[in-house]
């Protein structure tokens, strides 16, 4: 329809909006996954805190661990401290910057500890040194990760290398490490450098002097820098090779030439195992408590009750409670999907999620002191666990205090930490795995959404086609509907409509048909009246009687003219069944009709503008009697002393008939039926004949049989109305 407004969303545009809320699918799973998260959460919360109180528990009652005189800097003696590290420690840096939280605790040995050594532990003679000034050390010993690291920062005025060709260890600057093994067994170790390098430990004999004792020591390793006034050794040896007993010394050589050893300064006499200093760990007993919960996955650190940590253990970027293996991966790999999964939906995932990444830095825990809510509320008696974030909300952390009791007294706290990426990473993977199967489900079914209501959309749009082109221009039914079989709503439809139009076009044959029936049917008792009435009229001889014969003559003459026209149509449209067309000049056969009009209407003004030949394929009859027809019709409506214009052109590949009167419009409900059979538009005082509307349907006819098309439309530049015809002109041969 003309007047109806075409809706912009169709049913795919509707399917496909109603299926977007499929989307609340993905955000419900994201939900699940966030809740499951946090239940995973709250689980490793009560594991990291089961693990706190285990460790607490055991430590519970053992107040000699706790000796706070261990940490003490003011004690001097042969025996030497280590003090936990709580984060690996690098040997390649002569600043010792990674040791500047714990240098407080160094030790200083220099005059006071010269001590009288032999080259020969098993000589009865010793040699004595004099005090050398210029020869003094300071020594820190720590502990990380079952590893014992050592530094000694040597003030010495003469630095004297091996020879590059010498095999000799004791002829130049060396340190000596001596310990007790857990075997009991004494063990010397000698490190003397040909040049400030990584260290290359000598395990010796009874005598520096033999060489072919000598057997290198690789689990001993190192660094030996030069300084401003004299050297750095910094080293790192395992715990399992230390008994409870050790001692370091430094042999001085002053002259290059003789390479005597000048002083010799030592922890302790590095050459007697009854006289080494013992090797006192602050938390030996604690070290092997916690040894057993190393497997936890977590940081444990023991603290005393004055926040110092007496143990660390474990490494807070690698604790991350929830160890995810990697996903096996079938080869190949669809390239195509990987293509897509890493460009495009992995940058639009990580919008929302956020990546965790191992490289942090904790520096609440920089120091050898903790600190925090958690550790506070531990040591006033109450477990606590907390989260904390940090690296700007990338990376949580959870930590958990237990207190630890012995005789009623809170001794110190064991705190347990984990970083919390292992969940973290546990909720991408769920959540990428989620998305991606849904974006899968809701592609297929939008897909399948669509396909099927572009079916039902192509199927509506060709009922709809079947129904516009069921009528043609005119009005008359040319086309029926073709009946689905399908046995949906649109199929019912489909079937509804064709029992319509099946109905519609025998009711329209009925109508259409109707005016010959009649004609033929009214014909004979019309022939019957009318020779009564002249028999009567031969008898009759009085003036009355006259009157109403001659009354009754003129009202069958004009019944008869109305039978006549009503089967007019009819017999036109049988003739134009077997008529053949032949080629004509539509501008000449107008051309001799206009001049016939001019003869037959006297008192009418008929213009004519036609130039050059219109070739058509018709019949010059048919034409002219469509022309009649038109004429007839503009001298009827035109106004009194206006032109009538006929033009005929041949414009493109149609040839242009047109008949324009002034007169009045047409009325706008009545332009498209003014063609059907018997409508009129004529007004009361133009009835003074029968008219059935024959005339202009006889046009359409004609205009029909010659391929063309016939409108009428009233006239903008004045009141009037033009009917216009469009008929197909022949072929030029000369184009």
């Amino acid at each position: 329809m003309a007047g109806a407004l075409k809706n912009p969303f169709g049913i795919r545009s509707k399917l496909v909006f109603l299926s977007s809320f499929l989307l609340v699918i993905p955000w419900l799973g994201y939900q699940y996954i966030l809740e499951m998260e946090d239940y995973l959460r709250r689980g490793q919360e009560q594991v990291v805190l089961g693990t706190a109180r285990a460790l607490a528990t055991a430590l519970n009652e053992r107040p000699e661990l706790f000796d706070e005189g261990t940490f003490s800097p003011a004690r001097r003696s042969e025996n030497l401290y280590v003090y936990p590290i709580y984060s690996p420690l690098s040997l390649d840096d002569n600043t010792l910057i990674d040791w500047r939280d714990y240098q407080r605790y160094e030790l200083s040995y220099g005059r006071a500890n010269t001590i009288a050594t032999q080259l020969n532990p098993q000589s009865e003679f010793s040699r004595y040194y004099h005090n050398d000034e210029s020869l003094n050390f300071k020594l820190l010993l720590g502990e990380h990760n079952r590893f014992l690291y050592a530094y000694l920062k040597v003030v010495d005025n003469n630095i004297v290398y091996r020879s590059t060709d010498s095999l000799s260890i004791h002829r130049s600057d060396f340190l000596q490490v001596s310990m007790v093994t857990r075997d009991n067994q004494l063990q010397r170790y000698v490190i003397s450098p040909r040049s400030p390098e990584f260290i290359y430990a000598y395990e010796i004999g009874d005598d520096l002097r033999d060489i072919g004792a000598l057997t290198h020591e690789e689990r001993i390793s190192g660094q030996w820098y030069e300084t401003d006034d004299g050297y750095i050794v910094e080293l790192r040896m395992p715990l399992t090779m230390l008994g409870d007993k050790l001692g370091l010394a430094i042999y001085d050589v002053d002259n290059p030439d003789l390479r005597d050893v000048t002083a010799v300064v030592a922890t302790s006499d590095v050459n007697n195992p009854q006289r080494l200093g013992s090797l006192l760990r602050p938390t030996p007993e604690i070290d092997k408590i916690v040894e057993g919960m190393g497997h936890t996955n977590s940081r444990i650190q023991v603290v005393d009750r004055g926040s110092r940590v007496l143990l660390s253990v474990g490494d807070i970027q690698s604790a991350g409670g929830l160890s995810i293996a990697p996903e096996p991966r079938s080869e190949p790999i669809n390239k195509y999907w990987q293509y897509i999964e890493d460009n495009i939906l992995h940058p639009v995932y990580y919008r929302v999620l956020t990546k965790p990444s191992n490289d942090f830095i904790d520096d609440l825990y920089i120091g050898s002191t903790l600190a925090g809510a958690h550790l506070s509320a531990a040591l006033d008696g109450e477990p606590m666990t907390q989260f904390r974030a940090i690296d700007d909300d990338q990376t949580r952390i959870l930590e958990a205090a237990y207190p630890i009791y012995a005789d009623g007294a809170i001794m110190g706290a064991v705190v347990v930490d984990q970083n919390m990426n292992g969940i973290r990473t546990f909720r991408n993977q769920a959540l990428e795995t989620l998305f991606n199967t849904i974006l899968g489900v809701m592609l297929l079914v939008a897909f399948g959404l669509f396909f099927f209501a572009s079916r039902i959309s192509t199927r509506i749009r060709a009922l709809r086609n079947q129904a516009e082109n069921i009528i043609d221009d005119n009005g008359r039914l040319k086309n029926t509907i073709v009946a689905s079989r399908n046995s949906d709503e649109i199929g019912d439809l489909s079937r509804s409509f064709y029992n319509i139009v099946e109905r519609l076009g025998q009711y329209t044959n009925y109508l259409e048909n109707m005016s010959s029936r009649l004609s033929h049917e009214l014909r004979t008792p019309v022939t019957v009246v009318r020779s009564s009435l002249e028999n009567l009229g031969m008898t009759a001889h009085d003036k009355e009687s006259s009157i109403y014969i001659q009354r009754a003559e003129e009202g069958i003459s004009r019944l008869n003219l109305i039978l006549t026209n009503m089967s007019e149509a009819t017999r036109l449209e049988q003739m134009l069944q077997t008529s053949e067309k032949e080629v004509i000049d539509l501008e000449k056969v107008v051309a001799g009709c206009v001049e016939g009009y001019r003869l037959a209407y006297p008192d009418v003004v008929i213009k004519s503008d036609l130039a050059g030949p219109a070739m058509i394929n018709g019949v010059p009859e048919y034409i002219a009697q469509l022309m009649d027809k038109l004429i007839a019709n503009a001298v009827e409506f035109s106004y009194p002393k206006k032109p009538i214009t006929v033009f005929c052109r041949a414009i493109r590949d149609r040839a242009v008939l047109r008949v324009t009167n002034y007169g009045p419009y047409l009325p706008e409900e009545m332009k498209g039926r003014l063609f059907d059979s018997m409508i009129s538009v004529r007004p009361q005082e133009k009835q003074r004949e029968p008219h059935l509307g024959m005339g202009l349907h006889i046009a359409r006819l004609v205009t029909e049989f010659h391929q063309g098309q016939i409108r009428a439309e009233n006239v903008a530049e004045f009141e009037g109305v033009a009917i216009t015809l469009l008929i197909p002109l022949l072929p030029d041969p000369h184009r």
